[in-house]
């Protein structure tokens, strides 16, 4: 019984540093998947389905992640070129503009990359301060849901393996 309640509590752990991971941009829904894949390996595979689920979930939060903000910039009148600014800003910001304050520095990073680049890319285009500053808040925003979401996603993906090894360690 012990082993049960120590393999579950592994895995509470190591999808809480998943959805920790995320919080960074790192790729922590897949960090997720293969704690599914090591818990499926050692039962032998009982439950394969939840795998394929946890993959299906992880490539739509990338997916979510990455195009919000070039969504939510096009929607503010960007041009394709202003949403490719925001999320290579949004990449090289987590690097360059990250403040040393713990789980939101890179965070604030990312969003400060992505407005600026948004932005420059914009203002380059149009000619306009005023339009290049709302299509990089707008970008920034749009990052701002893709981060939210993703973290939302593994935790999703956390509930759905830790349920399905309660419920089969229940039987």
């Amino acid at each position: 019984m012990w082993h049960q309640a120590l393999e579950i509590a592994a895995l509470v752990l190591i999808c809480g540093l998943g959805s920790i991971l995320c919080v960074f941009r790192l790729p922590g829904t897949w960090f997720i998947v293969a704690a599914g894949l090591v818990d499926q390996a050692l039962r032998h595979w009982p439950k394969i389905w939840i795998i394929w689920v946890l993959i299906g979930v992880a490539v739509v939060a990338e997916f979510v992640e990455f195009a919000t903000a070039g969504i939510v910039a096009r929607r503010a009148g960007g041009s394709r070129a202003s949403a490719w600014g925001g999320l290579i800003g949004g990449i090289a910001g987590v690097f360059i503009f990250s403040i040393p304050l713990p789980l939101i520095g890179s965070v604030i990073g990312a969003l400060l990359g992505c407005f600026l680049g948004a932005a420059i890319v914009e203002v380059q285009i149009q000619q306009r301060l005023a339009h290049g500053a709302r299509v990089g808040y707008f970008a920034a925003i749009g990052m701002a849901f893709g981060i939210v979401s993703k973290i939302a996603a593994a935790m999703l993906m956390s509930a759905l393996l830790i349920g399905s090894v309660i419920f089969a360690t229940g039987q």
